[in-house]
């Protein structure tokens, strides 16, 4: 009998990262990758930093989510990461059950 867990991770791409509905091919450090930008969580995760210290807002900041298995290993956050031709600093990095969401901050030019 398969678990749930197994049941969520055949669900990755065909629901959660799927192409056809949700996500968006980008290029990754030199590889193109299926991931989803997610501009309303990284509204709500702000709102709640703005609370609690002084966030620089001279920063642009950008949240993804990406299949753990076209990703590689989970990065560390200080790690830089090439998105589109555009150098992120990773400011978090969590593994959500076999997605990643991956947090990025940038200079504004």
């Amino acid at each position: 009998m398969r678990s749930f867990k197994d049941v969520l991770k055949d669900d990755i791409k065909s629901v959660f990262l799927n192409f056809a509905e949700f996500g968006e091919e980008h290029e990754i450090n030199g590889e193109t990758v299926l991931i989803i930008i997610d501009e309303n969580e990284l509204t709500e995760r702000e709102k709640r930093i703005r609370r609690s210290m002084d966030v620089e807002l001279h920063k642009k900041q950008l949240l993804f989510y990406v299949a753990a298995e076209d990703f590689g290993p989970l990065p560390s956050p200080g790690r830089l990461l090439n998105l589109d031709g555009k150098k992120y600093e990773i400011t978090e990095a969590d593994n959500e059950d076999g997605i990643y969401s991956i947090s990025l901050e940038a200079q504004r030019s």
